[in-house]
């Protein structure tokens, strides 16, 4: 079975706590991180956090082999550094395709005022690797001797496990509305960041694909520039507990209630089969650490129940706290599994 997350908003939804919860619980052969460093994962567990800008957000289970599909973007220090954090290395494998950024498109983009000023990028040379990608210009994993090590055919290696009945995870970045083709242009990422670009990023057709997993925050956050309905004032986010940094810039982000329209239209694109909520517990503080549904609050019940009824798909996760553990799986009573 392959599985996709995808963020529904703009990003920031939780989708590295959501991955290590699966990770765990449903031991997939294989994890697929696609994206680049520009979007950032927190994954926390058993105590301890990590902060990942491009290792897949499985490692948490040492059974899980881990992947960087072909569509993504790194740069090698950043790489090097993760496998060590996550103590990965012995099971982690790349594409020869996957795009290697180097000082050179970092500083690029620094210096590239529309996309630093106007746009607000994060300075990752993201957008530019991905141009010189387009151009012809790139190196790839597979002109770097240091990673002949780790270089399989992800395409490859997902028919053949699918084939063979196991299950693989693929872990999208940032969300819905950030793609360059659905978001709100020009204030939107260097890459289509929906299911079907996430998989077009893995290399693989969406007949191999059972389930599309959107993930949603209980609230909407944005870094940086662009439009956000319904924005909250730094004092309002503040009084409601809602105040959070971005993983990679640590930029504040600004904050707006759940967008039902907006949710309801990312759902649609992507084609999800099931929804993730994630902080569930910021909204009701009694259910924090919550791992039992009959053990929510009535009000927090009925806010999921609700909303359920107005997207018209399953809401199968909800994260009620920090730790990957501390999620309500509802997959067995409303899908017959998990």
């Amino acid at each position: 079975m392959l599985t996709i997350l995808v963020g529904g908003f703009y990003g920031d939804e939780g989708k590295g706590k959501v991955a290590s919860y699966l990770a765990l619980k449903d031991s997939p052969k294989l994890a697929l991180r696609t994206g680049s460093v520009n979007a950032g994962h927190t994954v926390t567990y058993m105590g301890k956090i990590w902060k990942l800008r491009i290792v897949p957000s499985s490692f948490v289970n040492p059974k899980v082999e881990l992947g960087l599909a072909p569509g993504a973007l790194t740069p090698l220090d950043i790489l090097f550094k993760e496998l060590k954090e996550t103590e990965s290395e012995n099971r982690f494998c790349l594409d020869p395709h996957v795009g290697i950024i180097t000082e050179e498109e970092i500083r690029e983009e620094k210096s590239d005022e529309h996309l630093m000023r106007t746009v607000g990028s994060t300075g990752q040379g993201v957008g530019h690797a991905e141009s010189k990608r387009v151009l012809r210009k790139l190196k790839l994993a597979k002109d770097y001797e240091e990673l002949k090590k780790y270089l399989a055919s992800i395409p490859d290696k997902v028919i053949n496990y699918i084939e063979r009945g196991y299950d693989i995870l693929v872990e999208g970045t940032q969300g819905h509305y950030l793609s360059l083709y659905h978001g709100e242009y020009p204030y939107v990422t260097s890459r289509n960041t929906t299911a079907s670009g996430i998989l077009s990023e893995v290399g693989v057709g969406p007949k191999y694909v059972d389930e599309i997993i959107i993930v949603f925050k209980s609230y909407v956050t944005r870094v940086g520039e662009g439009p956000l309905e319904g924005e909250l004032s730094e004092e309002s986010a503040q009084k409601l507990g809602l105040v959070e940094y971005a993983t990679v810039t640590g930029r504040k982000r600004r904050v707006a209630p759940f967008n039902i329209a907006l949710a309801k239209e990312a759902i649609k694109i992507n084609s999800a089969t099931q929804v993730a909520i994630t902080r569930l517990d910021t909204l009701f503080k009694a259910a924090y650490k919550v791992r039992d549904y009959s053990k929510l609050p009535p009000e927090a019940k009925k806010w999921v129940e609700d909303l359920e009824a107005q997207l018209k798909v399953p809401i199968t996760l909800l994260g009620t706290g920090e730790d990957a553990l501390d999620m309500i799986d509802l997959r067995k009573e409303k899908l017959g599994r998990g």
